[in-house]
């Protein structure tokens, strides 16, 4: 059905213009409402009335007033130009402060050592803000998946983000149960681990991690390891090595209160590589979202200033 009238966006500020004006009777107050000058709203008005042919609003120098066809107009749009202006006024508040759901991706290792502690004081810093959290190991792509931003490890960063380091660096180590020790012996050099039962993560459904990476004078090489386990929750892998099921391969951090514990003990330290850190990942060409730029800010507050990596050299850390 064509009823002989398209609508363009002037039009569209004339019809809330002309809304605006109607609740307020006054040209200055529609104007400051819409943040513009009062003979910007006549002007919107005034086109909107030659589009249509029809006056909307009877104007003398001391009130303002609707015609007849204006007052006819508004019981039957008003309604709807009130959920709009509404509508409007929702975003721009959502615009101008933190609020809304921040959705992060993340591996679960990073969180109970790293971010719970930082992730519960910014809740309560910012009420209207809340947080989902998506647990799983490899490098999403955060666009893709709707996320807001991700949290990986700088080994295994996304490619065509800004990174902007969180806390690092960090360490990799062997750890395994003393009852296991007893039982197998200790590895002397990591080529040894080819002996010894090493539990395996499924990153995710083409990726298996069991090439593990060492350091010795400077230069990395991997180990094939090899075992009779292999989990896809890396939390689970390192309490199947509490329990002496194999060896866990595991940042030192994350394992410490089971070394500390003595429930775990850890091997070839002098070969243990490291990490430049864990980063906060976003979409370059992506606008920061007040209550991401919220979140960021509250990261580097509680970490100190942080240099952030864009483009290639945030590609070099790509595994």
């Amino acid at each position: 059905m064509n009823l002989g009238f398209t609508m363009n966006k002037d039009q569209l500020d004339g019809l809330l213009a002309l809304k605006l004006v109607a609740d307020k009777r006054n040209f200055t107050a529609a104007a400051d409402e819409l943040g513009i000058s009062p003979p910007a709203i006549s002007k919107m008005i005034k086109q909107l009335e030659s589009r249509l042919g029809v006056a909307l609003l009877s104007r003398t120098t001391r009130s303002t007033s609707l015609t007849e066809a204006g007052e006819r107009f508004l019981n039957q749009a008003g309604a709807a130009l009130d959920q709009i202006l509404a509508a409007l006024k929702d975003v721009g508040a959502y615009a101008s402060k933190p609020s809304g759901l921040l959705r992060l991706n993340l591996p679960l290792f990073s969180y109970p050592s790293y971010l719970a502690a930082m992730i519960t004081r910014f809740l309560s810093k910012y009420p209207d803000v809340s947080i989902e959290l998506f647990f799983e190991d490899t490098a999403s792509d955060v666009v893709e998946k709707g996320f807001d931003a991700g949290i990986r490890d700088s080994d295994i960063l996304a490619k065509d983000m800004v990174a902007i380091k969180l806390f690092g660096p960090i360490r990799f180590v062997i750890v395994g149960a003393p009852k296991y020790f007893k039982k197998m012996g200790r590895p002397k050099h990591p080529n040894d681990l080819l002996s010894h039962n090493c539990l395996r993560v499924r990153v995710d459904d083409d990726w298996i991690y069991d090439k593990w990476e060492f350091e010795q004078k400077g230069k990395a090489f991997h180990v094939q390891i090899k075992g009779s386990l292999i989990v896809n929750d890396a939390v689970q892998a390192l309490n199947a090595a509490s329990d002496g099921v194999g060896l866990m391969y595991v940042t030192e951090d994350v394992a410490r209160g089971k070394l500390v514990s003595g429930k775990l003990e850890m091997v070839l330290d002098q070969f243990a590589p490291t990490s430049d850190g864990y980063y906060l990942y976003y979409p370059r060409r992506a606008q920061v979202q007040p209550k991401l730029r919220a979140f960021i800010d509250h990261l580097k507050a509680e970490n100190g200033p942080s240099t952030p990596m864009s483009g290639k050299s945030a590609e070099k850390h790509h595994g």
